[in-house]
């Protein structure tokens, strides 16, 4: 088993930057694929990146490419994501989620973070 848990969201001015980080306990993140999923009021969840713990392989969004970056660091088994030039259209919930490499479904999940951009 693997607890998640997010932090580093918040209210930033549209153009402003957040780091949201991604925390694990109970067992590594080795073997494991992490996302970042958000939620935004009366809209479905949306996939926003993705990275391969051992291999770095990461996936993006197209909304977010060139302003998001998602990254890891293995000493502190976390996972960060570099959010630049924030528009309010990513105001949202975000969610960190993992999964076992080869899986679908993600199956473990944070409790998610607000990230509020004002115009």
């Amino acid at each position: 088993q693997v607890q998640l848990e997010e932090s580093g969201g918040g209210l930033v001015q549209a153009g402003g930057s957040l780091r949201l980080s991604c925390a694990a306990s109970g067992r590594t993140f080795s073997g494991l694929q992490v996302a970042w999923f958000r939620q935004a009021p009366g809209k479905e969840r949306e996939l926003v990146c993705s990275i391969s713990w051992s291999g770095g392989t990461t996936a993006y969004t197209d909304s977010v490419k060139a302003r998001f970056t998602i990254n890891t660091d293995n000493a502190k088994n976390t996972v960060y994501l570099q959010m630049n030039n924030l528009k309010p259209e990513d105001t949202a919930i975000y969610y960190c989620a993992a999964r076992e490499v080869g899986r679908n479904d993600y199956f473990y999940w944070g409790q998610g973070t607000q990230v509020t951009v004002s115009s």
